[in-house]
């Protein structure tokens, strides 16, 4: 029988609800009786509406993502190393965005269904209510968080640079030292829409659908400079030998970017403050070591341009 979208009054109460609707094992808890003799205050439907948090539906917590940006998430063709099926595909996906997610399914006690979907789908999928959330490595913008709610930070990047290793710009020491290169990144990324801009005269080409592609281009010569954050670069590195990072974190040549622009997000639908909250329960039992530690695992076990 499929189940509605469950609902509870509390956070406290919507956990136990969620897992015993998932099937986790628990037993679905009701607010205490009133004492005999007394008379339990009245609620009106306005404040019970308000007071109501969302959760997830039908036994599952589906989480969209690219399955395409390693190491945050990618697709291989088994469940090595912890991998989980791709709704609808013969395909699994992996990576750091599918350890928390794991994480976040263990304490819902619901099953995982991960989604693939293109980056510029994600957010209307979650705002449809596709999915019930999206771990996709996205950047906790305002613009974004004005169309979805975001959790706490679970990772924190610096915004660094691609260059091959042959290339002339391979020495620079700044920003500035781009000067008459050809550059792309992301479409729909701070490192396109934010970064880039303020490479000084530097030929911006079109964006790039997927972080596939824009290491594609820069790996053929289509461009000198490709935009990333700290964990992609150094994922594609690893992929691709030839390549080179360049951070400039800290000197007074680098990208001029808010804690928002480096700061990553688990975005759910507007107003489903129980799995937020059951999500950031989640997440303050981690560190920023064992974010970092959890991160080196996912690049060293990214299968190769596979991603």
């Amino acid at each position: 029988m499929k189940l509605k979208r469950i609902t509870a009054l509390v956070s406290g109460v919507g956990l136990t609800l969620c897992l015993a609707a998932c099937g986790g094992g628990g037993t679905a808890s009701t607010p205490s009786a009133a004492p005999a003799g007394s008379q339990a205050p009245a609620s009106s439907p306005a404040a019970e509406e308000t007071s109501q948090v969302k959760l997830v539906e039908d036994g599952k917590f589906k989480v969209a993502m690219e399955c395409a940006y390693a190491p945050f998430n990618w697709t291989q063709a088994d469940d090595s190393n912890g991998a989980v099926p791709t709704s609808g595909t013969p395909d699994y996906a992996y990576g750091y965005d599918v350890m928390f997610a794991k994480e976040i399914a263990e304490e819902l006690g619901c099953d995982l269904e991960i989604v693939k979907m293109e980056w510029d789908a994600l957010i209307p999928a979650l705002q449809s209510g596709t999915v019930d959330a999206v771990i996709a490595g996205q950047c906790i913008t305002a613009e974004r968080a004005a169309q979805v709610d975001f959790s706490d930070p679970y990772y924190y990047a610096s915004i660094v640079c691609l260059v091959k290793s042959d290339s002339p710009y391979a020495d620079a020491q700044g920003i500035s030292d781009f000067e008459g290169a050809t550059a792309t990144s992301q479409l729909g990324t701070v490192w396109y829409d934010t970064c880039l801009p303020q490479v000084p005269e530097v030929e911006v080409l079109p964006a790039q659908e997927s972080v596939p592609a824009m290491l594609v281009a820069l790996d053929s010569g289509a461009v000198d400079l490709v935009v990333t954050d700290q964990p992609t670069a150094l994922s594609a590195c690893n992929a691709y030998p030839d390549m080179v990072m360049l951070d400039f974190s800290g000197t007074d040549d680098d990208f001029d970017v808010s804690e928002e622009e480096t700061n990553f997000g688990i975005s759910v639908q507007k107003g489903n403050t129980g799995l937020t909250e059951v999500i950031n329960q989640v997440l303050s039992q981690y560190t920023p070591e064992d974010y970092t530690a959890m991160m080196d695992e996912a690049i060293a076990v990214q299968p190769l341009n596979e991603n």
